[in-house]
């Protein structure tokens, strides 16, 4: 699916901006270990923006010094924006489990483009957000650098 193709609801700059001054909890699915990785990156940059960050990737068990969880149900905490970093194939299954973990929104990265998950994830009432990346909207919506 190209990016034209998007259904412009995942992309309401109304409720980017809610999420991004409002949220506070951050789990991030696919966090890489890679600081080479673009998970890396925006983990590190939310983290240093004062969001609480929880590291979601069965192969770590750590990430700078934060536990990581092997799902979503394991986080200890409610969360706020499940922030998606797997390929699209995986999606809709994330959102099952963001639905069933009681998350406030499923984020997709760039890239991750899911309509099946958008609509798992819309359907169990949580707001979604497909293929923009969560640091660059929360340094343009807070000013934050």
């Amino acid at each position: 699916m190209r990016r034209t193709e998007i259904d412009q609801r995942w992309q309401d700059i109304a409720v980017i901006e809610r999420l991004v001054h409002e949220s506070r909890t951050v789990a991030i699915v696919g966090l890489s270990a890679d600081a080479s990785r673009p998970s890396f990156g925006i983990a590190r940059y939310l983290v240093h923006a004062g969001l609480t960050v929880f590291p979601v990737n069965p192969a770590l068990t750590s990430w700078q010094g934060l536990t990581a969880y092997s799902s979503l149900a394991e986080v200890p905490e409610h969360i706020d924006i499940v922030d998606v970093f797997r390929r699209p194939e995986h999606v809709p299954a994330i959102a099952r489990e963001a639905v069933e973990v009681g998350a406030g929104a499923l984020w997709l990265q760039l890239g991750v483009i899911s309509p099946e998950g958008a609509r798992i994830a819309a359907e169990g009432g949580l707001d979604v957000v497909m293929d923009r990346c969560l640091a660059v909207e929360h340094r343009e919506v807070v000013g934050w650098s």
